[in-house]
């Protein structure tokens, strides 16, 4: 008996930030930074353009998924997003997004299946035109503004600092791994594990 091999794509993982190399290492950026995690281990680069992103298929442990870094700034990420989902009529629910949350600690993972945008501008966007926000996210503590009157996008867009900047590359290697367990065993299994 022959076995065909799976076609397409099964899974779109997305991960958040803005292009450019003066955006890399900031705290809008940990969602790339978990794209560069993950790629690396599955031994890709994320460097083909298409869906206005960078992007590249791979195989996780026989899932077929597609990485991607959209490249339309934060803001308007659900236009990457919702081409490659047509294409490849991937369903909502399949979607892994993968971004940057201020409310959290730094570092600090939180999983879930579905939820509203908590203020973040790419989720806002993605909601907006992909759908609705019944996909699955990985959300990286990046930390509060250190006071009320600090500008949100100053927050977001300055560097990672000392020994926060060594808690976030542990916590963009657990991320990746979160969303492999996402694939691989579900979302409750991912939740118990990294919330």
């Amino acid at each position: 008996m022959f076995f065909k091999k799976k076609t397409g794509i099964s899974w779109l993982l997305v991960f958040l930030g803005n292009p450019g190399a003066k955006y890399e290492k900031t705290r809008h950026n940990v969602g790339f930074m978990t794209g560069d995690a993950l790629s690396q281990k599955l031994n890709v680069k994320i460097d083909r353009i298409k869906y206005k992103a960078l992007i590249r298929q791979a195989d996780i442990d026989g899932e077929p998924v597609l990485l991607m870094k959209p490249q339309t700034y934060m803001n308007l990420s659900g236009s990457a997003v919702k081409e490659a989902m047509d294409f490849y009529k991937i369903p909502l629910d399949h979607v892994i997004v993968v971004s940057d949350d201020v409310s959290l600690p730094v570092g600090k993972l939180r999983v879930r299946r579905s939820g509203s945008a908590g203020g973040h501008n790419g989720l806002k966007d993605i909601i907006a035109k992909c759908g609705g926000d019944g996909f699955p996210r990985v959300k990286i503590g990046v930390g509060e503004k250190p006071h009320p009157d600090y500008d949100m996008a100053d927050w977001v867009l300055s560097s990672f600092k000392g020994d926060d900047a060594k808690t976030i590359d542990e916590a963009t290697e657990k991320a990746a791994d979160a969303v492999r367990t996402i694939i691989l065993k579900g979302v409750d299994k991912a939740m118990s594990l990294y919330n």
